[in-house]
């Protein structure tokens, strides 16, 4: 099969990463996959993939020039299937598709955006995704959230546009993150680290991990690894909780199997999710794992990591202490999230989109 993949950018984030390595394997697997990035600014991402000989078309420094829809329509004469990610190419690939007969897919990538706070998207939505054979979401309550706001009952049948959504989990590679090695820079003797992987975007709520740490003695640390818009409020909250010296900024890292590997326990205390990666990656790890309930990780996390209220920073702050105080359930929760992740491998995740690939070209 000729995939085109069309994404908005290949910055670090949980949708990049998925379509990196779904682009890599399908690859492996014999398959031509190339992409469209609408941003094409140069990343570590865009840099892997090039190495696999994968074609990537960089159309601009944007994400929303309708001048990229007669690009897109053009390149994509050139494939079976064209899978689309992100808000713009959902959007330009359909209208770029109109009398050129491409097999349409797209994914859904989060529980939630802005633009369906705004009734009059609905219309234009409900157009768009009309327009395409698949509409993929990445968990059950996703797909839930998708059909509620377009005003489908998840039950509902014989309807056309209810009839092309399915879901498809996210994955990780498993392995990878599960035996990867600590890193010597990041040894901590005496100290009990939380870590958190998240960018730091309004979604997120490293406040919450931040406050947390405050409540517990100086022997506890948390190390944060991301960046993004809300860096300098995360700054001011660290100083304001008087923890600048337990809590460490990694920054954007590409070894993150390492750091997880590093800690001692993985924190995602989100305010919404899709299906987290760092969910799943920090399961994979072979730590405990302990997330805020909510959408997108209360599913994976219940009945094998730790849930704790959204935004209980005393909850939370209970949960890693006695992590660390009853080192047999720690090793108790930690062997679940294992058993969790082992669910959620990428190659589960790639061998279903080849699969729904193959339906729709039939």
């Amino acid at each position: 099969m000729k995939i085109l993949q069309v994404i908005t950018s290949l910055q670090i984030g949980g949708a990049e990463h998925v379509v990196v390595h779904l682009t890599k394997l399908l690859r492996q697997k014999g398959h031509t996959v190339d992409m469209v990035v609408f941003n094409g600014e140069e990343t570590a991402f865009m840099r892997e993939l090039e190495e696999t000989g994968c074609r990537i078309y960089k159309f601009g420094h944007g994400v929303y020039n309708i001048k990229y829809i007669p690009k897109l329509r053009r390149i994509m004469r050139e494939y079976d299937i064209i899978h689309t990610h992100n808000s713009s190419p959902q959007l330009f690939a359909a209208i770029a598709n109109i009398g050129l007969g491409k097999v349409l897919i797209t994914t859904e990538h989060s529980t939630n955006n802005r633009k369906r706070e705004h009734p009059m998207f609905s219309f234009v939505d409900k157009w768009m995704y009309g327009k395409y054979a698949k509409i993929v979401t990445i968990s059950r309550i996703a797909e839930d959230k998708l059909c509620n706001y377009l005003g489908i009952s998840t039950n509902q049948v014989a309807d056309s546009l209810r009839d092309k959504i399915t879901t498809i989990n996210n994955g990780v590679d498993v392995n990878a993150f599960y035996h990867a090695s600590s890193l010597p820079e990041l040894e901590h003797h005496g100290q009990f680290v939380s870590v958190m992987v998240a960018g730091f975007r309004e979604a997120k709520d490293q406040d919450t991990v931040i406050r947390a740490i405050a409540l517990l003695p100086d022997e506890y640390e948390l190390w944060l690894v991301g960046d993004g818009v809300r860096r300098p409020k995360i700054e001011a909250e660290i100083v304001k909780q008087n923890v600048t010296e337990r809590v460490k900024l990694l920054g954007i890292r590409s070894d993150v199997p390492q750091i997880l590997k590093s800690a001692d326990v993985i924190v995602m205390s989100s305010h919404w999710e899709g299906l987290s990666l760092s969910n799943i990656e920090g399961m994979s790890s072979g730590k405990p794992f302990v997330a805020s309930e909510v959408n997108g990780l209360k599913e994976v996390t219940a009945d094998y990591g730790i849930l704790f209220p959204h935004g209980d920073a005393e909850a939370l702050a209970d949960v890693i202490k006695k992590l660390h105080d009853d080192s047999e359930y720690y090793h108790q929760v930690a062997k679940r999230c294992y058993q969790r992740a082992l669910q959620y491998d990428i190659r589960k995740m790639v061998d279903a989109y080849e699969q729904l690939y193959d339906v729709v070209q039939q």
